[in-house]
This record gives structure tokens, sequence and C-alpha cells, in this order.
């Protein structure tokens, strides 16, 4: 039986790039999308999950809607750096059509706590947002901890800097109280942060061959992306492509040993000059018992074959 997969994205240009990967996954069958805000507010997110599953041809996959904004705001404003990063859209200002499908009646955080009830350990949860729709799952129903199979989250910064400050990670800024609840509940969570996802990284000549195809999805794909490698050209030149954050934690989902990780129970700095920072938990550093990992290696040259193999089989056959 195949893993079932839930993704929790503030769909932007990497969020879509993380349904391709699921959906041209094997392995697992992504069983819902749960929309989240960050790169876009949760309703623009939540539009661009259903077209982007139609464009792909899976509009069998359920999208529900979240969580508005963080778990001590009231409201919630996109950035200007993620307009820079995602577009106005959120999915580079690229146009595709509007799906003819609405979102689910049942909330995000209900489907989740249902999902986990249903799947158990069979069922992977993947958040590429702010962790505010699954803290208030576990605060709903805390049992899930224990029911469910894995967390793989994309968020975070253990050995390098963050990329909204020294110290902390654009997702878990987003909702540092949400993340420090997850990081300490004793959910078994696996951490795919910057020390990871900005080894893998990708260039025009990739996006190249989604354009050759010529194919609706392709086209999308290729322009979508090119689009995030300019803005990654203005905010962050010495890398030379784009990090492929969102992606690589559904690979991890997917496959775990493309990283390798660091067993550390984790907690989230939530008061101070260093409110965001992902860090090891003082008070347990000596528990036996290590709920979470987090990933300090990725072998990037086989990601990108597997990312590249997997979403150019989909955008072909899509087309």
């Amino acid at each position: 039986m195949a893993t079932k997969l839930i993704l929790d994205l503030d769909t932007g240009i990497d969020d879509a790039l993380a349904i391709a990967y699921a959906l041209g996954s094997s392995e697992v069958e992504l069983i819902g999308i749960t929309g989240t805000y960050g790169n876009v507010k949760v309703d623009d997110g939540v539009r661009n999950s259903l077209a982007i599953t139609d464009l792909f041809g899976h509009p069998e996959v359920k999208v529900y809607r979240g969580l508005p904004h963080a778990s001590a705001a009231e409201s919630f404003a996109v950035s200007d750096i993620s307009r820079l990063i995602h577009g106005s859209n959120g999915i580079g200002d690229v146009d595709i059509p509007d799906s003819s499908r609405e979102p689910e009646s049942e909330s995000a955080v209900d489907f989740i706590i249902d999902a986990v009830k249903t799947y158990g350990k069979d069922l992977v949860y993947v958040p590429t947002g702010p962790m505010t729709n699954i803290d208030a799952a576990i605060a709903k129903a805390p049992e899930i901890i224990n029911e469910i199979g894995a967390i793989v989250l994309m968020g975070g910064a253990l050995t390098v800097c963050g990329n909204v400050s020294p110290w902390a990670e654009a997702n878990i800024d987003q909702d540092p109280d949400a993340a420090n609840r997850l990081f300490r509940s004793g959910a078994p969570a696996t951490m795919v942060g910057l020390d990871v996802t900005l080894k893998t990284l990708l260039t025009y000549q990739q996006t190249q061959r989604w354009r050759d195809l010529g194919t609706k999805a392709g086209n999308f794909l290729a322009d979508m992306t090119d689009y995030y490698i300019r803005a990654y050209e203005v905010a962050s030149p010495h890398l030379g492509g784009c990090g492929l954050h969102d992606p690589l934690a559904v690979g991890v989902a997917v496959d775990p040993t493309l990283v390798r990780t660091f067993d550390l129970n984790m907690q989230v700095d939530v008061q101070g000059a260093t409110r965001g920072r992902t860090i090891g938990d003082n008070t347990r550093l000596n528990d036996p018992v290590k709920t979470m990992k987090v990933a300090v290696d990725v072998d990037a040259r086989r990601f990108l074959n597997e990312f590249m193999t997997r979403i150019t089989t989909l955008a072909e056959q899509a087309g």
C-alpha cells in the first residue's frame, strides 16, 4: 500500500514544484492538500493548489482551507520579499485557468485529524509553510502525535543562518509559537531546513527540459521556475540557482535516505531578539528519547535526478 501523504502549503513556486514531485511519485498517494498562508494569503494558495492539481491531471486531489494567520496574530499580510520571490499571484505571475472545483467544506484542521484517525502510521504530513494548521490539530486532538506516521517539515535552520534574519527561517518565523509547540510536543518530526535545501539548486538548464516538452504543464513549470531563478539572481546571487526547499521535504517524505539526519530534541525561541530561531532544547538534551530528526546533509545529485525525472515525466504525461 502506498504511503498516504498530506501537503500543507502556502502555494507559491516551490510549493507548486512540491505538488508536482508528490504527484510524480508512485510510492505515495497524495490524499489532500491543506492550505495555509505565507507566500500568499490562504485563499490565493488554495486557488493555486486547485488550479495546479487540475493542470497536472489530478483533479481527484482534494484541497482544504486552513487557518489564515498565525496563532498569536489577528491578521496576515504578504511581505514584499515574498512578492519578489514568488510574484503577486504566488506562481511567478504565470496565468493558469482557475479550477472549476471548490475547496472542501471540511476545515484543514479537521481533515488532518480525520486522516490521522483513518490512516495512522501510514500517513505522512508535510507542512512547507508555517506550522499553524498542525499546531491547531494537535491542540484539538493531542493523541494524534502518537498516532501519525511522520511529519516532515520544511523550515528552520540549525547549522546555517536564517533567511529572514540572521537566526530565523521564513516558515518558522511566520508562527514561532506554533512551531515551538510542535517541536516540543513529542510528535515524530524531521526538520528539512536551510541546512540542506540551499544545497539543492535548479538552473535554466533544467527548466529548458520542461519547455522542450511542448506541453501546457511543461511550459507552466518552465515559466514559473524561470521567474523563481530570476528572483534568486536578485535576492541570493551567490547561489547560482533557486533553492528547492519544499520539493526536498517531499523527497524526504518519499525517501528518507536522501538526507543524513541528526537526532535532537528541538525548540523554537519565542521570546527576545532571537525569536524564530530553531535550536536544541536544553531541558531535553539528556533525554534518551529523541522525537525529532534534523537534516544536516543531502545527496543533492541523487535528489535532483529524482526531482527532474519525476516532474518531467508528470509534465509530459499531463500534456
